[in-house]
C-alpha cells in the first residue's frame, strides 16, 4: 500500500476525517490526501506546515524536562481537530477530523498503520 492509499483509508476510515499527510519536519509535504466533502479552504499541508513549528517546540520542552520522544499531540480548535504522530526523527504523519467526526479512531487508524508507513520511507 503506497502512502496515498495509506492516508485515504485513514480519512475515510475514521468518520469525520478531513485530510491528512505525510510531512518532513522541514515542513514539505512527502504525500497528502484531502477529503472531497473538506471545505475549499482547508489545507492539510499549511497546517502542518504552521503546526510543525509548535510541534518542534513541544519537542524540546519534552527533552527539556527529560519527558522523551514525542509520539503524539492532539490540537483541538473550533473548525477541526489536528492529530500529529511521529514517524521517526525526520518525518510526522498529520490528520484533520471535523468537530463532530471520532478522533479516537483517527488516533487509532494512525497508530495502525505507523510501522507499514515506516517501512516504505
Amino acid at each position: 500500500m503506497n502512502f496515498e492509499q495509506v492516508l485515504r483509508t485513514i480519512v475515510e476510515e475514521c468518520g469525520g476525517g478531513i485530510g491528512a499527510a505525510l510531512m518532513g519536519n522541514d515542513g514539505i509535504p512527502i504525500e497528502m490526501y484531502v477529503s472531497p466533502e473538506a471545505t475549499s479552504d482547508f489545507e492539510i499541508d499549511t497546517a502542518g506546515v504552521e503546526f510543525g513549528r509548535i510541534l518542534e517546540e513541544i519537542r524540546k520542552a519534552s527533552d527539556a524536562l527529560g519527558g522523551g520522544m514525542v509520539d503524539e499531540t492532539v490540537v483541538r480548535a473550533a473548525r477541526f481537530s489536528l492529530v500529529f504522530r511521529t514517524v521517526d526523527d525526520e518525518n510526522f504523519l498529520i490528520v484533520g477530523v471535523a468537530p463532530e467526526g471520532n478522533l479516537g479512531k483517527a488516533r487509532y487508524l494512525l497508530r495502525r498503520y505507523l510501522l507499514s508507513i515506516r517501512s516504505e520511507l
